[in-house]
């Protein structure tokens, strides 16, 4: 699919069928998260792939995933990440998110649905699954297949910004 199709016809969908989610899928996911481009390439994205009855009951209690089949904690690892000499700053949070939207790009591109959800509580996460203290869990993607009528992809002439509001040429 061409890329700014693909890029429209995401959306944010909270309402799953119970099917699962294909291994041949899955791998091409996480395969696309692996692949992502991370700052000097320092691939500081750790994944944990929930699946299981157990481990979603887990993750409810720090997150509503919306009852997808599959969630995959992205965290990144404040421990081999890349940081920018001149103030400091770890890229944790940037290369995660550069991960995150490989993996919800890919589920598209696959049929799949998702959401992106950052609206967890981080340590009730970080302790139901053992999370280790140099990683930092940044988003969790809940994957499925849409029980729902998705957005249609035309709501991007009325649901964001005009270009010109957002892009400036040369200088502020």
């Amino acid at each position: 699919m061409e890329f700014l199709s693909l890029a429209k016809q995401r959306c944010s969908v909270r309402k799953y069928k119970t099917d699962e989610i294909e291994k041949e899928k899955l791998d091409k996911i996480l395969e696309a998260a692996r692949i992502a481009p991370t700052a000097a390439n320092a691939q500081s994205q750790r994944l944990l792939v929930i699946s299981s009855q157990e481990a979603k009951e887990k993750l409810s209690k720090g997150v509503n995933y919306h009852g997808a089949p599959l969630a995959i904690i992205v965290c990144g690892d404040h421990s081999d990440v890349f940081v920018r000499p001149f103030d400091k700053k770890d890229m944790v949070s940037v290369d995660a998110t550069i991960v995150a939207d490989h993996i919800v790009l890919e589920a598209e591109d696959l049929g799949l649905s998702s959401c992106w959800l950052t609206y967890f509580d981080p340590e009730i996460i970080r302790n139901e699954f053992n999370i280790p203290s140099n990683l930092e869990p940044i988003a969790i993607i809940a994957l499925g297949y849409a029980d729902t009528e998705k957005a249609s992809p035309d709501r991007h002439s009325k649901d964001r910004k005009a270009l010109e509001s957002l892009v400036c040429y040369e200088t502020f």
